[in-house]
């Protein structure tokens, strides 16, 4: 495949991240800036708190609009035609002292000061609390892989680099108040001001009305916490801008091209697109994607700590099935929780195993491709991860750990693999591997508790003792295929009453795994072996 047909069909793809490649292509219809500057992608991080699943998805989102803007202007990653910076808005103040974060009575006396300018709470030899999670940040995109600069507000503000785009804030001062003020209650409008000084006695960043002395020089004048007027630079990091002018004065001083962000801050993106607008800049393009929420349906929240953490999913997952988990329709809200994971795990495989065979338009469809090209995972112009699949599914694998018990570890696991997976060695298949121990994490902590076998019914364990007797003679190299096909003969024989196959599977599951679900049983009696399935078998038919 030559690099303009990849061109060619991305143009035309209904991929949500094409989708959002050709937005961005009518803004620049030649695929560049005016001036040749690269393309700027931004993501926006808060570092009052740690990094999180939220952070992740939008840098994962965004890098996959921009490796899709890539194919649709027939630019490889290594071109330079686009950047993503990955923005700290670390001159923030801290308002209130996070509950999950140690020195609480240290962080108290620091409420109000810029995030940068406030101690490591957390003794790790950061020169500031907004620096320990700064690194934390990078550490965490870092892992994942992803291609991304990183810049934080403090640099910007202390070194002058925003110095410029102040200026124009602070001749703009009217018009952004025409625009903000009546947006805001009464009590607010009254102490509201685009520019937040920051106190040469306290270091608090304060929320006071502010004047605009000299617009050129950055001089602006305020009543200080002690009643003091206090007449000085609004530059060199002596200020902050409030938050919707700081996202459109950011949009405005770095060019930003692309920004999506979630769904609570519509109104936020509302005012400041009007206020980069007053600024003399343009607003970028973006997406606004939908929450995640908990197993009831209810918005994930961290002070309630309802939703699911990064660790948590890779202590039950894979990194590559939460990436796929999250990839769909960014637009409709998912739920996100353990439970959600084990089918994610199997259908990324699927999907994967798929992609070789597919029409380029369905590849560029499929969300591993999307996953595989994100951070430079292989060349967009060859067919990505032909024949790669697992020879076990997530869910079989589940079954095997659960039915083994409180016994069961990686070794074992393993042991019982050798009877399904050819050259059953981890060092072979590393990534079976990661699953081995996912799974075991996953029904320690979710399967095993739940799982209660029941005794089977009287035309149930007739049913067993059928499928027991045809065990008992059947070729051991036979194929888990030919197993399914002789345990459907069983559910269909009319001795047994089965009002559907789907009845008899269920006596199966309930009776031998303890769970409603459960594998395809061809597949598991091969796994877990003929002797032993059937040793399963009179377990079940001791109750009965």
């Amino acid at each position: 495949m030559s690099m303009n047909e990849l061109m060619d069909a991305a143009r035309v793809n209904k991929a949500w991240p094409f989708q959002e490649a050709q937005r961005l292509l009518k803004r620049y219809p030649d695929g560049a800036k005016p001036d040749g500057s690269p393309i700027l992608f931004e993501t926006g991080y808060g570092p009052s708190g740690l990094p999180h699943i939220g952070t992740f998805q939008e840098v994962l989102r965004t890098t996959l609009v921009r490796r899709a803007f890539e194919a649709v202007i027939g630019a490889k990653p290594e071109d330079g035609k686009t950047r993503l910076v990955a923005f700290s808005d670390d001159m923030d103040g801290l308002r209130k002292v996070p509950d999950n974060v140690p020195n609480q009575d240290m962080l108290t006396t620091h409420l109000h000061k810029a995030l940068s300018r406030i101690p490591d709470p957390f003794d790790a030899g950061h020169e500031s609390f907004a620096a320990h999670n700064n690194a934390k940040l990078r550490e965490f995109l870092d892992r994942f892989g992803f291609d991304y600069e990183f810049i934080a507000a403090n640099d910007m503000y202390n070194s002058g680099r925003f110095d410029d785009a102040l200026k124009q804030v602070l001749r703009k001062n009217q018009d952004i108040l025409d625009i903000m003020l009546p947006t805001l209650r009464e009590e607010r409008r009254q102490t509201y001001s685009p520019v937040l000084p920051i106190s040469p006695v306290s270091g608090h960043v304060l929320q006071v009305p502010v004047e605009v002395v000299d617009a050129e020089a950055g001089i602006v004048r305020f009543t200080d916490e002690d009643g003091s007027t206090v007449e000085q630079s609004a530059l060199g990091g002596m200020s902050k801008l409030q938050w919707k002018v700081d996202w459109a004065m950011r949009w405005y001083a770095l060019g930003v091209d692309y920004e999506m962000y979630g769904k609570d801050l519509t109104d936020s993106g509302v005012q400041s697109g009007r206020i980069v607008k007053a600024l003399g800049g343009r607003k970028p393009e973006g997406l606004i994607y939908e929450m995640f929420l908990d197993e009831n349906g209810e918005k994930i929240s961290k002070s309630k700590g309802n939703g699911l953490s990064i660790e948590e999913w890779l202590t039950y997952g894979s990194e590559e099935s939460l990436g796929f988990y999250i990839f769909p329709n960014p637009k409709s809200a998912k739920q996100l929780h353990v439970g959600v994971i084990p089918r994610a795990v199997d259908d990324y495989w699927q999907f994967r195993e798929r992609i070789a065979e597919q029409p380029l338009d369905k590849q560029l469809g499929n969300p591993v491709w999307h996953l595989l090209r994100a951070n430079g995972g292989f060349d967009a112009t060859e067919a990505p991860g032909a024949g790669e699949s697992l020879p076990v599914t997530y869910g079989l694998l589940l079954n095997l750990v659960g039915v083994l018990g409180a016994e069961a570890d990686r070794e074992a696991v393993w042991s019982y693999l050798a009877n399904y997976v050819e050259d059953a060695d981890p060092a072979k298949h590393p990534e079976l591997d990661v699953l081995v121990g996912t799974a075991l994490a996953y029904n320690r902590d979710f399967v095993a508790p739940t799982l209660k076998k029941r005794a089977p019914a009287a035309n149930e364990a007739a049913a067993l003792r059928a499928l027991d007797a045809v065990l008992a003679d059947i070729d051991p190299a036979i194929s888990a295929e030919d197993i399914q096909t002789e345990v459907y003969e069983i559910g269909k024989r009319e001795e047994f009453g089965f009002a559907s196959l789907r009845d008899w599977f269920r006596a199966l599951y309930e009776t031998l795994l303890g769970s409603e679900q459960g594998p395809r049983m061809g597949s598991f009696i091969a796994l877990y072996g003929i002797e032993n399935s059937r040793k399963l078998i009179a377990e079940a038919l001791a109750k009965s």
